[in-house]
């Protein structure tokens, strides 16, 4: 099964900083649900770990993943990803993260291109529930890399009063030096059975929309 993936999404961090980011593996997979980390083989490759759970189906990847492409001009990533589940099943793709800073500089926009071929026990459960999995999947993981890169303002403000300073000079200062960080609470599993649920809504909310868009 063939996926394509397109997200968007803002995170109030300068373009420099979301790059670092991307460009270390432990904070790609700290941020990814389900996902661990086995090995790093070098700057540019990794060996990791996905576990998907949907209801009784339960489906665990693991393979390499390597940058095939660092565009820092064009602050542009490629990742490209192979893996083998333990029942025989497999997957692989890409996935291309550009980075867009804020006209002012302090914020990035950061678009994601994936597509994605699965094959194996997963399959089961059907296109329609994997693509709207996926989506709350990508939510999540979004979430995590503002909680990680992300200086919320009255932290900013804190950190001005103390310091005695004031406007840009303080808002650098705190982007310069952010305060720790909690690391996101790691799930061993993408056990997605809320998240089914939220996608059998959205689909009920979608058929009323279409009944009452005719009436």
């Amino acid at each position: 099964m063939a996926l394509q993936i397109q997200e968007k999404f803002e995170v109030a961090a300068p373009v420099d900083a979301v790059w670092q980011f991307l460009l270390d593996p432990q904070n790609v997979v700290a941020c990814m649900p389900g996902a661990s980390l086995t090995e790093i083989v070098n700057p540019d490759s990794f060996i990791g770990a996905v576990k998907l759970k949907i209801g009784a189906v339960t489906a665990q990847y693991q393979g390499t993943i390597t940058y095939v492409e660092k565009d820092v001009a064009n602050r542009t990533v490629k990742l490209l990803a192979s893996g083998n589940e333990r029942g025989g099943g497999t997957v692989s793709g890409t996935i291309v993260t550009r980075l867009t800073p804020s006209p002012d500089g302090r914020g990035t926009e950061v678009s994601c291109e994936s597509n994605i071929d699965l094959t194996g026990r997963i399959l089961q459960v059907g296109r329609g529930m994997i693509e709207g999995v996926s989506a709350q999947i990508i939510k999540k993981y979004v979430n995590n890399v503002r909680a990680l890169l992300e200086v919320p303002r009255d932290e900013t403000s804190t950190a001005s009063a103390a310091t005695g300073d004031s406007g840009y000079a303080a808002q650098v200062a705190a982007e310069a030096s952010p305060p720790p960080r909690a690391v996101p609470r790691k799930e061993d599993s993408i056990n997605v059975v809320g998240v089914v649920f939220k996608v059998f809504l959205d689909r009920i909310a979608a058929l009323f929309r279409r009944v009452f868009g005719r009436a």
